[in-house]
C-alpha cells in the first residue's frame, strides 16, 4: 500500500492468502482467512463498489479460528470484467460453483452478504435450502416493486445508456479518494477510511487512482425488480436469517425508497428470521462497527446452533 501524507492506515490483525479461481469459466479473485479444523467457514460476499478486501475489518473482530473465504463478485476489484451489463443471476450462479469448490457437498454453508452480496445470499437460500446453513444479511432489503407500465421505458433508458461512455471519477491521489469517502462514511474510523482508499483504488497508467471495479456496473439492469417474486424466494429459505441493519432507517427510506409497511412485508417471509439494529453505523456497518456485527454474527450462530460442524 502507498504511504499516506495525511493519515495512519489500519494495520490488519488476520492476513488472508489472496488466490485466482476458476469459477464457471471466469477468472475470480478470493480472499481467505485460515480458520482450524472444526470451527465454522464463513462465505462473505460484498456489495455494490465494494470488494473483499475491506472484510478485513470484520475478519479481525471474529474469531480467530473461523475459516472466511471472501470473493471478490464479477467485475469487481481483481476479478474478471465483462464490460457489459451484469445480470444478478449470474452471481447465483457465481456463488454455487464457489460452494462448490470450497466446501464439501455434504456441509451446508454460511454465507453473509452485505447490500447486494445479502440479497444474493437471501435469494441463493431460497434457491438452494438444503445447501445453507445460515444467512446474515447486512443492509439487503431488496428493492420497491416495479410496476409493469415501468417496463417499456426503463428498457429503452437501457438501451440508450448502452450507447453512452461510462466510467468513474479519477482521484489524483490516494488521500483524495480517502476523503470522498470520509464524507460519505461519517462513522468510519479515519484509519479504516485511508485503508478502503488503498483497497478501493489502483493507480492507473496516467498516474491518477482509479476505482478497482468494471465501470460497466453502473449499467442498470432493465428487468423489473418484482417484490412478489423475491418474496416468494424468500418463503423458500429453512436456514435461520439474521439482518443486521441500522438503527436509523433513513437510509431504507430515502435511497432505496421502501417504507415500513414494505420492509415488514419482507421480514415475515423468513420463517426463522432475527433482527439486529444498530446505532451510528451508516450503511457500511462492517467498515464503521466491525466489533458490534461481529459479536451479533457469533451470538446469532451460537444461539441457533449453526456454528456447530454439520455431522
Amino acid at each position: 500500500m502507498e504511504a499516506s501524507a495525511l493519515h495512519p492506515c489500519y494495520t490488519p490483525r488476520r492476513v488472508p492468502v489472496c488466490r485466482e479461481m476458476h469459477l464457471r469459466g471466469w477468472r475470480f479473485q478470493v480472499r481467505e482467512w485460515a480458520g482450524k479444523a472444526g470451527a465454522p467457514t464463513l462465505f462473505l460476499l460484498h456489495g455494490w463498489a465494494d470488494l473483499s478486501a475491506t472484510f478485513q475489518f470484520l475478519a479481525d473482530q471474529l474469531p480467530d479460528d473461523w475459516r472466511l473465504i471472501a470473493p471478490d463478485l464479477r467485475g469487481f476489484g481483481g476479478s474478471q470484467r465483462a464490460g457489459a451489463t451484469y445480470w444478478f443471476a449470474e452471481y447465483l450462479a457465481d456463488l454455487e460453483s464457489l460452494l462448490a469448490a470450497m466446501l464439501p457437498k455434504d456441509e451446508p454453508a454460511i454465507v453473509l452478504g452485505h447490500s447486494l452480496g445479502g440479497n444474493i445470499a437471501c435469494f441463493y437460500a431460497g434457491v438452494r435450502p438444503p445447501r445453507v446453513r445460515a444467512v446474515i444479511a447486512l443492509d439487503a432489503f431488496g428493492l420497491p416493486d416495479m410496476p409493469p407500465e415501468l417496463a417499456p421505458r426503463r428498457m429503452a433508458a437501457w438501451l440508450n445508456q448502452m450507447a453512452a461512455p461510462v466510467g468513474f471519477r479519477a482521484y489524483p491521489d490516494f488521500d483524495a479518494l480517502a476523503a470522498r469517502l470520509r464524507l460519505e462514511n461519517p462513522h468510519t474510523p479515519q484509519a479504516h477510511i485511508h485503508y478502503l482508499a488503498q483497497a478501493l483504488g489502483a493507480r492507473g497508467d496516467d498516474g491518477q487512482v482509479h476505482l478497482a471495479m468494471d465501470a460497466a456496473h453502473r449499467y442498470f439492469n432493465p428487468a423489473l425488480y418484482r417484490a412478489a417474486e423475491a418474496h416468494a424466494y424468500w418463503r423458500q429459505v429453512c436456514a435461520p436469517t439474521l439482518w443486521i441493519v441500522q438503527e436509523d432507517a433513513q437510509w431504507r427510506r430515502s435511497m432505496l425508497k421502501l417504507d415500513d409497511a414494505q420492509y415488514r412485508a419482507a421480514t415475515e417471509c423468513f420463517r426463522d428470521f432475527e433482527e439486529v439494529r444498530l446505532p451510528a453505523c451508516g450503511h457500511n456497518m462492517h467498515h464503521s462497527r466491525p466489533e458490534a456485527v461481529a459479536q451479533a454474527v457469533v451470538q446469532f450462530l451460537a444461539r441457533t446452533g449453526a456454528a456447530r460442524r454439520a455431522p
